[in-house]
């Protein structure tokens, strides 16, 4: 499971998938209805894999609670974010038993599960193997090696193409209304 890509937009309904880095900003695509979007610096953003849970012992990091959840519920969804809190409570203690009660509000646990139910519909998020992230650092591997070579960068999809051209410079003079 790699969230390091999954952020949250503090103001902005669900979670977003980094897409690209823009000018201002990243371009992200919202994993509810696929549409893309630019955040900009002034967001307040967190990237899922840096959140973690209190625990009565060590802080234990939000991939692994996800991880017990998907395990929980075999690949399928989890209770509703919307249900009673005393249901809630009850939930988290069978998923995570050692969670700090004091800590930890209702409102992280709606949000714990609501995450969870979305990146569950999204599919392919919750249930990616570590094959799979070795297969994007291989991936990222390849881009940082094209870029260091100078080459032109065709994405398509899965695989990475190189075209092996370079950008051709042009000069101009760029024209304002100053005379």
């Amino acid at each position: 499971m790699n969230l390091s890509k999954i952020i949250s937009i503090s103001g902005m309904p669900g979670l977003y998938k980094v897409v690209a880095q823009g000018r201002n900003g990243v371009i992200v695509e919202s994993l509810l209805d696929k549409k893309r979007m630019p955040a900009f610096a002034s967001h307040k953003i967190s990237a899922l894999n840096d959140i973690s849970i209190y625990t009565t012992g060590e802080d234990l990091a939000l991939k692994d609670v996800l991880q017990k959840v998907f395990d929980k519920e075999n690949g399928g969804p989890c209770i509703d974010s919307k249900s009673a809190d005393p249901e809630l409570q009850k939930y988290m203690e069978s998923v995570l038993p050692e969670y700090d009660k004091e800590r930890v509000r209702i409102s992280d646990i709606r949000k714990l599960f609501s995450w969870y139910n979305i990146m569950q519909k999204a599919g392919g998020i919750l249930d990616a193997s570590e094959e799979a992230e070795e297969g994007d650092d291989k991936l990222l591997s390849e881009l940082d090696k094209t870029k260091q070579q100078g080459k032109h960068i065709v994405d398509t999809g899965k695989q990475l193409k190189t075209s092996g051209a370079k950008a051709k410079a042009t000069q101009s003079v760029r024209k304002t209304g100053a005379a």
